[in-house]
């Protein structure tokens, strides 16, 4: 993971979405897999068929050190588009964390290994190999697009795309924004309410 991947990662999902303008959070649901997990990376994407994963073997086969691979593909979601094979060939490439808009299976085996994984539901049936998909091309994941070398950023609170050209503006933003936060923290611990911390008027 890159420094700026990490310090990122560190900040987490909500700072950066309100860092971001309010921009770029994935709506729905994930399940993430590996409890505590929190990476962030650069896309690298894939279309897959409905309930193929063919695309998902060729992604992986270009996957670069640092990345967060990420795989849309059209409901319904009845077949799992990722198990421990391909999660250990993602580990093993240098994937930091799979975002998968679709089903995993063997999940305890995925927690076992620590790859971070993010899925939306959770499906034993293996998927089909013939749909060849695309590699490497814009995806729609939860209402946002994706580019591949966008900056995804991955926590407990879900996921967050940061477009690549903003990157250094949305960092600085979240700088700013924790520090903030952090003196929020410090007055409300010895007892100062929200209300006159935040300026939100009288009770």
């Amino acid at each position: 993971m890159s420094v700026l991947a990490a310090r990122f990662a560190e900040l987490g999902v909500a700072t950066t979405y309100e860092a971001a303008g309010r921009e770029g959070l994935i709506s729905g649901g994930f399940v993430r897999v590996v409890p505590g997990a929190r990476v962030a990376g650069p896309a690298r994407t894939a279309v897959c068929g409905t309930n193929d994963n063919l695309a998902a073997h060729r992604v992986l086969d270009t996957v670069q050190p640092g990345e967060v691979v990420v795989l849309a593909a059209p409901e319904p979601w009845s077949a799992a588009l990722v198990g421990d094979l391909l999660a250990l060939q993602a580990r093993t490439r240098g994937a930091v964390a799979l975002l998968v808009d679709g089903a995993v299976r063997d999940v305890d085996e995925l927690a076992a290994l620590g790859l971070p994984v993010w899925a939306r539901t959770v499906c034993a049936a293996g998927a089909a190999k013939d749909a060849v998909g695309e590699l490497q091309v814009p995806v729609v994941v939860g209402g946002v697009v994706i580019e591949p070398g966008d900056l995804i950023v991955l926590g407990g609170d879900g996921a967050v795309v940061v477009p690549q050209e903003r990157c250094e503006v949305v960092l600085a933003a979240a700088k700013e924004r924790q520090a903030y936060e952090i003196g929020l923290q410090e007055r409300l611990a010895v007892g100062e309410s929200t209300l006159d911390a935040m300026g939100l008027g009288p009770a």
